[in-house]
């Protein structure tokens, strides 16, 4: 008897041990034992296919909305409405009076007021810019003369220049409206003696529709220490004639705010980008001219074009302005 009940007890554990049984063979948490673990890889494999799938349905769905959305934004764009009479509807200049045929294919109309076509200009510009010194700066006026609503790249390709706003060689101008100009500066980074740079205007979604301006840089015989940038306020003498008839319309000295002085037109404030004087800035020496000067020709909508009674609505006004004095927070 009690052998068998020796041999019950030996038979009924996997070995001989004084250790109770639910010690001796602790339960076994799930996924431990051989059986549970093909379990959990099947329930693991089963969930993985499942959000693998799922996954790359959500995907599928992405990326057809973000094509929808991308034919929505751009795909819908009707190219002929960004083109008239042979170009696109947008046109780009700079602001000072050096400019010419970019290809030499057209010649300035006898009369600039009385073009009979919806463009400013007959074609593509070429303008030469004497600098006077690295950190010189000039205006650019970009021009949409259509009847839609514009987006456009800017792009310097050359080197040596950059858009004065972000500092780049590339900035979006979004929105432009029907008929709107916008003026931009360019900045120059480094010591050029002479330089051919073009300036690019892109429509964001037709990459063909490009216009393009060409300048011709190379460093004038008057180096300067400060250089006119946008918001400087500075007193300039100026002349203004009609670019058509040469006729003087006024002349004076007045201070101005650079690129940013609703008193006047947005050419005439423009038109002080890019002046340059000594570093005693005309104070040192009364009656000693420091400063530079420039002519700039000014296109209606830059001029009094949006004045509906001014009598010079039409017209083309050619601005010579001279630097005279700048504060010491200018440059």
């Amino acid at each position: 008897m009690m052998t068998g009940a020796l041999y019950k007890r030996v038979v009924t554990r996997s070995w001989i041990s004084d250790t109770p049984d639910e010690v001796e063979h602790p339960p076994v948490p799930l996924g431990l034992n051989r059986m549970a673990v093909p379990r959990a890889a099947l329930v693991l494999s089963i969930g993985t296919v499942v959000v693998l799938i799922s996954s790359t349905i959500w995907v599928g769905i992405s990326a057809i909305s973000f094509l929808d959305d991308l034919e929505a934004n751009f795909g819908a764009t009707d190219v002929e409405m960004l083109e008239s009479e042979g170009r696109w509807i947008w046109e780009v200049a700079l602001l000072l009076d050096t400019c010419s045929s970019r290809e030499d294919d057209w010649e300035w109309p006898e009369s600039l007021a009385e073009q009979d076509d919806g463009f400013l200009f007959p074609g593509e510009l070429r303008c030469d810019w004497e600098h006077q010194g690295e950190g010189d700066a000039a205006s650019v006026a970009v021009f949409n003369r259509g009847n839609e609503t514009l987006s456009l790249v800017m792009e310097i390709s050359g080197g040596g220049l950059v858009f004065a706003i972000g500092g780049e060689e590339h900035l979006i101008i979004n929105d432009l409206e029907p008929n709107g100009s916008v003026i931009l500066e360019i900045d120059l980074i480094e010591s050029i003696t002479e330089r051919e740079v073009s300036i690019t205007a892109t429509h964001v979604s037709v990459l063909q529709a490009q216009v393009r301006l060409d300048v011709n840089i190379f460093e004038g015989t008057e180096q300067k220490d400060v250089h006119v940038d946008y918001n400087d306020r500075v007193e300039v003498d100026y002349i203004l004639w009609d670019a058509d008839t040469d006729e003087q319309l006024d002349e004076g000295t007045l201070w101005v705010n650079a690129g940013n002085d609703p008193a006047y037109i947005d050419g005439f404030e423009w038109s002080a980008i890019g002046l340059d004087i000594d570093s005693d800035r005309g104070a040192a020496y009364p009656g000693i001219d420091t400063g530079t000067s420039h002519t700039t020709l000014l296109p209606p909508p830059l001029a009094y074009g949006n004045s509906d009674d001014h009598e010079l609505r039409d017209s083309w006004l050619r601005f010579q302005l001279k630097v005279n004095r700048a504060p010491l927070s200018s440059g």
